[in-house]
């Protein structure tokens, strides 16, 4: 019997690469569109009563309601007219030293909480432009509870070095670390405080803990051989009660970034304007009294040429140049309050689809997961790029 022919292999069905999109946003909330003007008022009083503020509060820009995240050429989330020019994800690690493995700073930071009733969501991400020279971020973040119970205080502290300088990443962890040293030593205190609405007590004593900071972290430049400006960073921080009773939320800090706060769909940049922020630091929040001066003794001293000498427990070289800022205000049910630093508000302020974008997350579906915030904070904008670090409270 003859031999069959063999039948011929049948090519391979070509394979559909799977396609990414980026997760559905949830419905925007129902607004007039048009510029809006939010009023001001007078600041909150106690804890139990719902206030208004007298600080400057002013609106985003408002952008187009009906816009979404597009896809860039990487598949990653973007808003704006354009994908960003470098890559989303991490390319280039930092370099490292041997025999200081502890100056490594992680690419991505993330954490969150809930106390009294909010809940705390917080992540600090290097930025595109760091990810691709390989450089490591600026940005640096403490979340910290001191205390227990409904006494229980809760920090969250970002700062960020100052650009194209050395060790920027170590000022800025500095600064985050003596800031919660001083604020969980004194926690008590500015617990009941907060609970008590005593914003004069507040203002003064934090603006004394932050000078005590940032002047520790200059008289560290001295010893490094350093200037103080090449070895500085701004700071940023937000006091969270942990008593559900209170909805006090006290931001305290010097340096470039932005305090917003969304409520009833609408964005409103709450960050305190230097003329209501700026004033003398006082004694206080368990720092020593400086040393009781005569009118005689300073005369004495000036003729014979003899200055007083720094204190070693309290070294400040000068006071920051940057004002400090200040705002407490009473949160209501439903806010949704936003601390970042520039590298967020830079584009929150300058593109009007992030802020939108941001509406459709948060606006309506309560508290996001821990990697769902961390998406919509790098949702990225064209022509930022820099560091993020930013803090959010939903409020209950």
């Amino acid at each position: 019997m003859p031999e069959r022919p063999a039948r011929p292999a049948r090519p391979p069905a070509p394979r559909t690469p799977p396609t990414f999109t980026a997760p559905a946003p949830w419905a925007p909330p129902t607004r007039p569109g048009g510029p809006v003007t939010f009023p001001g008022g007078q600041a909150g009083g106690d804890c139990s009563d719902a206030a208004t503020e007298g600080d400057r509060v002013g609106a985003l820009p408002p952008g187009s309601h009906g816009a979404s995240p597009r896809p860039a050429d990487d598949g990653a989330p973007y808003v704006g007219d354009g994908p960003p020019t470098y890559e989303a994800e991490p390319t280039v690690l930092p370099a490292a030293d041997p025999d200081d493995l502890g100056d490594l700073v992680a690419d991505t930071v993330l954490d969150g909480a809930r106390y009294g009733a909010g809940t705390l969501r917080a992540a600090s991400v290097r930025g595109d432009s760091a990810r691709y020279r390989g450089e490591p971020r600026r940005d640096a973040l403490l979340t910290a509870r001191f205390g227990s119970g409904e006494d229980a205080l809760v920090l969250v502290a970002m700062a960020t070095g100052a650009r194209a300088t050395p060790g920027a990443h170590r000022a800025a962890a500095e600064a985050c670390d003596w800031i919660g040293r001083a604020v969980g030593r004194s926690h008590a205190r500015l617990a009941e405080d907060i609970r008590a609405a005593r914003r004069g007590d507040l203002k003064s004593g934090l603006h004394r803990l932050t000078d005590r900071s940032l002047g520790k972290l200059r008289a560290h430049a001295v010893d490094l051989g350093l200037e103080p400006d090449e070895y500085a960073a701004s700071l940023r921080c937000l006091l969270l009660p942990a008593d559900p009773a209170c909805r006090t939320r006290v931001f305290f800090g010097v340096g470039a970034g932005g305090l917003f706060r969304l409520r009833d769909g609408e964005w409103q940049d709450i960050e305190p304007r230097v003329a209501d922020a700026t004033g003398e630091a006082v004694v206080g929040f368990g720092s020593p009294p400086p040393p009781r001066q005569t009118e005689e003794s300073d005369r004495l001293t000036m003729e014979l040429g003899i200055t007083t000498p720094p204190s070693p427990y309290e070294p400040a070289p000068e006071p920051p140049r940057d004002p400090f800022r200040f705002r407490a205000s009473v949160a209501r049910p439903g806010d949704t309050l936003v601390l970042c630093s520039e590298g967020l508000a830079e584009p929150l302020r300058g593109e009007p689809e992030l802020a939108e974008h941001l509406t459709r997350r948060w606006e309506k579906g309560g508290p996001p997961g821990l990697a769902a915030f961390l998406a919509d904070i790098q949702v990225r904008v064209k022509g930022y790029a820099d560091d993020r670090t930013a803090a959010a409270v939903w409020e209950a």
